[in-house]
């Protein structure tokens, strides 16, 4: 790396009296950006926007020109869609200085460093800005991996130093994490608390730890999620719609690696397993591969998947995209009747889901009542979509017709699929799949839709293992898209074909994963809220705040503590248990804290207290 370029006064020797850092002294007005990479110039339209006057530092005479062309090209784009007038546009554009010496940094009340993601460079820049810097200027680094505590101890102004991290796109993101040290001011992290609510951000102050909370949830699922693909266990097609499809989230864990750089992902888990010890954190060695190989991910216009061009976000086919001919080798068993056993919610929604799509449906309970029941749910609900306008009374009409209750699994002699959706207990199961094997005809397909069991322990209660086969609905499945279609040893290929065709008729997206713990949904799900769980019970930081991290800097739908309410803190604890079980991974051992509430009765919304305490009904 060049050197920035200071003034030739050179480090102080010794330590220079506390510089006042109050509020009033710290308004910071004029803000200095170290680093004009794509993260540096998103902080530096933000701040310009926010009007504030923004110095951009840059060694790259490229990289600056660049940076005040992408703040034109945004701030331009901004007054298209009537987010701003060509009047505050050009202040904007005014505001800006893009500069290649350090020193143009003198006079900034705030500098925020966002150079690349080393401890050698980032100890270069706080070094030549001890030099640069009023006494009270505010020195932040953007890191999201290396020790903030010790770019301080290096500092000759330790109580000014702290970590400013904003999310990918900055102007766009909610989330800024304000990370302290044990050397930190408070009234540096009060003014900095300030700016970043001045800027329109949602601020949660931490301490210092790799990831801090969103990096530090986020990168331990994604470290599994590179590792479930290294297994060649799914597909990373299947890997990324299942939690799309499955969690709501906005991107796959893969696609996301390639976004983030497969080379800061690795960076960041180093620093994370150097940390906590945790195998879980320690990179996936694919990581690794990819990342010697420059295969980085968008940057590099190669990483999990291919890209059109570097810095493209256009997926382009590969040796490893799927071939539909190939996929649709086997020919599927036909399939006109579903049998549908349970009465439960679970039971009564993919019974809907079959007969909305046209298919009979023979629901069996253990008795008429229960399947009577059950069907009643389904009108309930079809009246809500009649309701809501997104169904017409013919349709509810037609569909409930297709639904046959029935009080006994006899009724199933003729169904050419059945898909059990009982109790999650496996002597449960077995013994029903063992009265399936019974009563159903040969060449029907036997499914279950169990979330946490072993697929195969409910075959071998067949005589008929190969025609057996997991078909993981979510709730609610009417409305959930996923259906992950689990295969054991012994599953011939045309019933695996015909789960795939049943999906797609039932306009479901099915994804193929293998016989073993957690599927892929759960296995990556689980031991991120299990994560979650353990920063609070280290104090590290409240459901609150990991929930508001979660949201604001992951685009989650729920934070894991609101998640974990609603799921049930016994259904996530018995999870946990059969992963840690399967697995035998230390770090995937369910939290105490997280034992100790479910021990104290404490379940989440269905008790009225988990990790939060709700109104009763």
């Amino acid at each position: 790396m060049d050197r920035l370029t200071t003034n030739d006064a050179g480090r102080p020797s010794g330590r220079t009296p506390s510089p006042d850092l109050s509020p009033s002294s710290a308004s910071l007005t004029t803000v200095a950006v170290i680093g004009l990479g794509t993260m540096g110039t998103g902080i530096a339209e933000l701040l310009a926007r926010a009007g504030r006057e923004v110095i951009g530092v840059d060694i790259s005479e490229s990289a600056a020109r660049r940076a005040f062309a992408a703040l034109e090209t945004a701030t331009a784009r901004a007054v298209r869609r009537e987010r701003m007038t060509e009047r505050e546009r050009e202040d904007a554009l005014a505001r800006f200085r893009a500069r290649t010496d350090l020193r143009a940094a003198a006079d900034a009340d705030l500098v925020i460093e966002v150079v690349p993601e080393s401890y050698d460079i980032k100890r270069e820049v706080f070094t030549a800005l001890d030099a640069v810097v009023r006494p009270d200027a505010i020195l932040a680094t953007g890191t999201n991996a290396l020790s903030v505590t010790r770019l301080a101890a290096d500092s000759a102004h330790p109580e000014r130093v702290l970590g400013l991290h904003f999310f990918h796109p900055a102007p766009a993101m909610k989330l800024v994490e304000i990370v302290s040290s044990v050397l930190t001011s408070p009234a540096a992290v009060a003014a900095v608390t300030a700016l970043a609510r001045d800027l329109g951000k949602e601020p949660v102050a931490l301490g210092d730890r790799p990831g801090f909370v969103a990096d530090g949830l986020l990168f331990g699922y994604l470290n599994q999620a590179a590792a479930m693909y290294e297994a060649k266990y799914a597909a990373r097609e299947d890997i990324d719609a299942a939690m799309r499809l499955g969690c709501g989230l906005p991107m796959g864990p893969l696609a996301l690696l390639d976004l983030v750089g497969i080379d800061t992902a690795r960076t960041v888990l180093e620093a994370m397993y150097a940390a906590s010890g945790d195998r879980l954190h320690a990179p996936a060695p694919i990581l690794g591969q990819l990342a010697e190989a420059g295969l980085t991910g968008r940057k590099a216009g190669r990483g999990f998947y291919t890209y059109e061009a570097p810095g493209s976000g256009a997926v382009i086919p590969d040796a490893l995209t799927p071939d539909p001919a190939t996929q649709a080798a086997a020919t599927a068993r036909p399939v006109r009747t579903v049998g549908v056993a349970g009465s439960g919610t679970m039971a009564s929604g993919i019974a809907e889901v079959f007969a909305k799509a046209g298919q009979d449906v023979v629901l069996a309970a253990r008795t008429p009542e229960k399947a009577e029941a059950a069907k009643s749910r389904i009108a309930r609900s079809l009246e809500r979509s009649v309701a809501k306008g997104r169904l017409s009374e013919q349709a509810r009409d037609e569909t409930l017709a297709r639904i046959a209750p029935a009080g006994s699994l006899d009724a199933f002699a003729d169904v050419d699929l059945a898909v059990e959706a009982v109790a999650e207990d496996l002597a449960v199961k077995q013994q029903l799949f063992a009265t399936l094997d019974k009563v159903c005809k040969p060449g029907a397909v036997l499914a279950t839709t169990t979330s946490s069991l072993p697929v195969i322990a409910c075959a071998r209660a067949t005589s008929r293992p190969q025609d057996v086969i997991g078909l993981h609905f979510f709730n609610p499945a009417p409305a959930m898209k996923l259906v992950e279609v689990v295969r054991t040893v012994l599953t011939a290929d045309d019933v695996r074909a015909t789960a795939h065709t049943v999906c797609r008729a039932v306009r479901k997206h099915p994804v193929d994963c293998g016989d073993r713990a957690g599927f892929i949904v759960n296995a990556l799900l689980f031991p991120y809220l299990n994560n979650a769980v353990k920063m609070v019970q280290e104090h590290y930081a409240s459901p609150d705040a990991i929930d508001a991290a979660m949201k604001l800097g992951g685009g989650y739908p729920m934070g894991p503590f609101e998640l974990l309410d609603v799921v049930g803190l016994d259904v996530s604890l018995a999870i946990e248990k059969v992963l840690h079980r399967e697995f035998r991974e230390p770090g995937l051992a369910p939290a105490p804290l997280l034992e100790h509430l479910v021990a104290a009765g404490c379940l989440g919304r269905k008790t009225g207290r988990g990790f939060r305490e709700y109104a009763k009904a």
